[in-house]
């Protein structure tokens, strides 16, 4: 039998569109005509008009007429139930993708995806000479954004770079996936590592860095180090963690030691000519037979400096700051103080015994119990007010 284009009720057909075999009951061919005609098939109505209520009425290569449904206008079921089921082809930069309308509009309605196909041809999209639509964006960012519009999870084969992805998230407005994404991008970072850099690392750093070039170790944590003996000239250490260190024997000439934290480590018999320490910490630590002595005139500065208990015995310090530093408790024996800045210095109960402080400043320092015997020059009172 053959099925004319849909019409109305006792209106004449525009001729055979589609045969089919009749068979089943009505429903059945109701059924198959909507499927071949994409309508919504309601009634059969014969060649003059009349209409069809038993499929034993219909003969062998007869005409008839369907029925539309007048709600649907003539539109095709899936346009006017919203279930957007047919299939789409889409050419991502150069690479075809094929996907149900539905997979694109449902999961996220409010996205670009979900406007660009939710009604048809509503956005103009563009289309290939294989009718695929064209969409300029990277494919391989694209199929994770595809898969997960299409169950829900995101899953990112290796290689792919995960801020790709988050950027093609950005660009459709696929909101819930860049929560996921932000999160594996999150996770997906090295745990940041406070470890402290040993000897070995930083003998590489040193003979990778060129002689006349700065090496700049600001806030670095060099904490229980071994870098004894080694060549630290002009090398700026500023707020950088040294606790517990081995400087011993190490060049410091002209380091910069500013805010470093140097508490309990060990600088004996190092170079610390024109050293800058200006409020360094170096409580505890070991300083005995220090040289800040630069025969060019550079004074080393550790104003500020908490110097508590602190051994310095036999440095030679002549015109060293220690401007307004802390040095209760501290040890400088026989050291060499000649034209020193002390003033305002606290050496309360500090040992400076057999010292040279000629020509040093101590005014306005705490000399509470600090002891004086065996001074290799005088002490006038005009070197200490208090």
């Amino acid at each position: 039998s053959a099925l004319p284009r849909p019409a109305e009720p006792g209106s004449p057909g525009n001729g055979p569109d589609s045969v089919v075999a009749v068979y089943g009951t009505l429903s059945d061919l109701l059924s198959v005509a909507s499927n071949k005609l994409g309508i919504k098939a309601t009634s059969v109505y014969n060649g003059k008009g009349g209409l069809i209520d038993d499929i034993a009425l219909i003969s062998n290569y007869c005409v008839f007429l369907i029925c539309v449904d007048p709600q649907t206008d003539g539109r095709p079921q899936e346009e006017l139930t919203g279930s957007h089921t047919d299939w789409l082809t889409l050419n991502v930069g150069g690479r075809y993708f094929t996907t149900t309308r539905s997979t694109l509009v449902n999961k996220e309605p409010d996205s670009m995806l979900a406007h660009m196909f939710k009604d048809k041809d509503a956005w103009g999209n563009k289309q290939d000479h294989r009718g695929a639509f064209l969409i300029d964006r990277s494919p391989e960012y694209f199929e994770p954004i595809l898969n997960y519009l299409r169950h829900g999870q995101l899953i990112v084969n290796d290689g792919i770079n995960l801020l790709g992805v988050l950027e093609e998230a950005r660009f459709f407005g696929i909101d819930s996936l860049i929560e996921h994404l932000e999160i594996a991008i999150k996770n997906s970072q090295p745990a940041e590592d406070h470890s402290p850099i040993s000897r070995k690392e930083f003998v590489r750093f040193l003979l990778a860095t060129p002689t006349k070039s700065e090496l700049r170790c600001q806030g670095l944590n060099f904490s229980g180090a071994d870098l004894s003996r080694l060549d630290l000239r002009y090398i700026n250490f500023k707020m950088a963690n040294l606790s517990r260190c081995n400087l011993a024997h190490a060049n410091l000439c002209c380091a910069n030691l500013e805010r470093a934290d140097l508490s309990g480590s060990v600088l004996d018999c190092a170079n610390l000519q024109g050293v800058k320490m200006l409020c360094s910490n170096a409580e505890g630590a070991s300083l005995k037979g220090c040289n800040f002595e630069d025969p060019s005139g550079l004074k080393a500065n550790l104003e500020g400096a908490n110097l508590k208990g602190v051994d310095m015995e036999g440095s030679q310090m002549t015109g060293i700051n220690l401007r307004v530093a802390t040095l209760k408790n501290a040890k400088l024996k026989n050291c060499n103080l000649r034209g020193a800045t002390l003033a305002g210095t606290d050496l309360e109960n500090c040992d400076l015994s057999g010292c040279d402080l000629q020509e040093a400043n101590l005014r306005g320092s705490n000399v509470k119990g600090a002891i004086f015997e065996e001074m290799l020059t005088p002490l006038h009172m005009s070197q200490s007010v208090r």
